[in-house]
Parts: structure tokens; C-alpha cells; sequence
């Protein structure tokens, strides 16, 4: 059953349903959705469901705080109740989240559809088999859905969703993966004299899933932290101290990269600056960086015995930069802000 949820979660608390500027969705009053609200709200009294508030917006539709605790409640049944543990920073982080990963969800679908994007049949009785096999058997998984009060039509509708976007955009990401042998023999030119691997220290200060005001705070927090570095202060221990990267920063912030495989202004930065030295503010995704090089070394094999392993690092690099292009693409076109509680 473990798989089967990790399933229903990579679904990202979606909601397919799309309410119109004019129409936001609402709760309904006596449902376990409803309930969970009011208890919510205790410690965010902004996800009341007597009150709209609009997490998300877009030209065509808005995602409200109702509609990601009913997406949470459809995709995890009782198991949603877990969230009346969690603390306001909690909370809100993992609201704030849903919320955009369901805006994203639905302009994917929209994008699938307008493509004419169909899934064959078999493809989610393939999915949904394999499901009830790690379940147990299709018995097993039906009453483990019917235990946790999760509908199994509901799991199939989003797994089935989820499917249709992971192929269409397989077909972006097959499109921007296309290379040709002057591209690989540039990319082995740039691995043999300007680094294939490098050692590096970072300080990240989060923005994903961050309001206005907080993006402003930490902006204004990394700015002090590079004037800080700059005028000598160890900058292992700051990274320690006040780096948002929990998988580097009791490390004192210190990642190994190899070319290509970070996102693009980190990866940047991180062949460009020389050695020894501090990076400016470096803007990603995820929110603000400084980097300081520590080291570089450059692919010591020939072409021909590089080849097929530069070759398959390329394409997929390409491959999740197109997909990630194209998300950030379709967000600018819909005019996608997030607001957030």
C-alpha cells in the first residue's frame, strides 16, 4: 500500500475541477472537508470555509484554500487529518505548495488537452495492476481505500491525469533532447578545459512557495549574509548557520556538481567564477544563493572514450531543463501568481 499512496501523492493534492474567477470553489458545510477546514483554521484562521481566500491565480481560473483541503481530503481520506498536527510555518508551507502544484497540474492538463494528448487504456490498467500488486491483490487495495475513506474512482481518475501529463510532457522533453555532434563535441570542449565536476560552498535563502514580503526578507537576508563574506567571516559556518539547504548546510553548504546536472544559474555560476572566489547573488527557482568555488576539474578522457556517457548526461540535462522551460513558459502565459496564506 505504501507505493499506492506514493502514487495519490505524486498527484500533488490535485483537484481536477476548475472554478472560474467568478465561480472559486467553496466548501460545503456538514462534509469531513468542511470539518477539517474549521480545524485548520484554528491555527490559520485564513483557511476558515465561511471565507474565500485565493492562494493561486491565472487568466482563466483561481485556486482557493477550500479546494486544496478538498483535494487533500479526496486524495488521502483520514489520513488528511494529519495535518491538524502540524504547526502555522508547517502549515502553511505544505498549503502554500499544494496550491501551486495544483495550478501547474491544471495547466498541464489543459496544455495535454489542447495537444490532443490521449492515454490508451491499457496504460492505467498497467499502473493501477501494478498498484494492487504491491497492495496485495485489487482486493487488498480496495479496502485499504475504503479504510482510509478514499474512493477508488477518484485514485484512478488521478493517476489516470497523472499519467496523461507525464506523457505529454515526455514529448516536450524528447524535443528539447535532440542534439546534434556539433553539441556534444562543444559540451566535451567545455568539460576538457573549463571543468566537468566542481567543488563548491552555498548559503541558499528560500523563495519557493514564498509570498512577496517573505521573497523581500530573504532577499534582503542573503544580501547581508554576501557582505558578510565578502569582509572575511568563515563562510562554511555560515552556510551552517543560516543556509535553507538541509541537505548541505551542516556540511558547511559543500556540494560536488558535475556540468549540467544543476539548474542553470547555480550551474553557471558554478563553472564560471573562478576558483577561490565568491559568486554575486545567484537567482534560481529555489529561491537565492552564493557560491563560493572551491574547486574544478576538467574530463581528462578523449571524445570517443567520453562519448556515450557525455551523450546520456546531455540529453537527460536537456531533457529536465525543456520540460522545466516549458512549466516556467506556460505559468508566464497564464500570468500565474501565486498569493499564497
Amino acid at each position: 500500500m505504501k507505493n499506492a499512496w506514493t502514487l495519490i501523492l505524486a498527484c500533488a493534492l490535485a483537484f481536477s475541477g476548475c472554478a472560474k474567477k467568478s465561480d472559486d470553489f467553496a466548501l460545503t458545510a456538514g462534509t469531513p472537508a468542511y470539518a477539517l477546514a474549521k480545524n485548520l483554521a484554528v491555527t490559520l484562521p485564513a483557511l476558515d470555509p465561511d471565507r474565500t481566500t485565493i492562494l493561486v491565480e491565472t487568466k482563466a481560473f483561481r485556486v482557493t484554500a477550500a479546494e486544496v483541503i478538498q483535494a487533500a481530503r479526496d486524495n488521502l481520506g483520514t489520513r488528511a487529518d494529519q495535518l491538524k498536527t502540524f504547526d502555522a510555518a508547517q502549515l502553511k508551507a505544505t498549503i502554500d505548495k499544494a496550491a501551486k502544484t495544483q495550478a501547474e497540474r491544471r495547466l498541464l492538463l489543459a496544455a495535454a488537452a489542447e495537444a490532443k494528448t490521449v492515454l490508451p487504456p491499457e496504460d492505467l490498467d498497467r499502473a493501477m495492476q501494478s498498484e494492487y500488486a504491491q497492495a496485495g491483490g485489487e482486493e487488498a487495495f480496495a479496502t485499504a481505500l475504503k479504510g482510509a475513506e478514499v474512493s477508488i474512482d477518484h485514485v484512478k481518475k488521478s493517476v489516470s491525469e497523472t499519467l496523461l501529463i507525464n506523457k505529454f510532457l515526455s514529448g516536450i522533453a524528447e524535443k528539447a533532447a535532440v542534439m546534434t555532434e556539433d553539441d556534444l563535441r562543444e559540451a566535451y570542449r567545455l568539460e576538457s578545459t573549463a571543468g566537468k565536476t566542481a567543488s563548491v560552498r552555498h548559503i541558499l535563502k528560500m523563495t519557493q512557495n514564498k509570498t512577496p514580503a517573505e521573497k523581500t526578507a530573504a532577499k534582503a537576508e542573503i544580501e547581508g549574509l554576501l557582505a558578510e563574506a565578502k569582509a572575511g567571516a568563515d563562510f562554511a559556518e555560515l552556510a551552517k548557520q543560516h543556509s535553507d539547504d538541509t541537505g548541505s548546510k551542516d556540511g558547511g553548504g559543500l556540494i560536488n556538481c558535475l556540468r549540467g546536472q544543476m539548474v542553470q544559474p547555480f550551474d553557471d555560476a558554478a563553472f564560471s567564477v573562478p576558483v577561490g572566489q565568491l559568486s554575486g547573488i545567484v537567482e534560481t527557482e529555489f529561491g537565492y544563493h552564493i557560491l563560493m568555488v572551491l574547486d574544478r576539474q576538467n574530463e581528462t578522457r578523449t571524445f570517443e572514450e567520453a562519448r556515450a556517457e557525455l551523450e546520456s548526461r546531455l540529453k537527460q540535462s536537456r531533457q529536465g531543463r525543456g520540460v522545466q522551460d516549458y512549466v516556467e513558459n506556460l505559468k508566464k502565459q497564464a500570468k500565474f501568481k501565486l498569493i499564497g496564506l
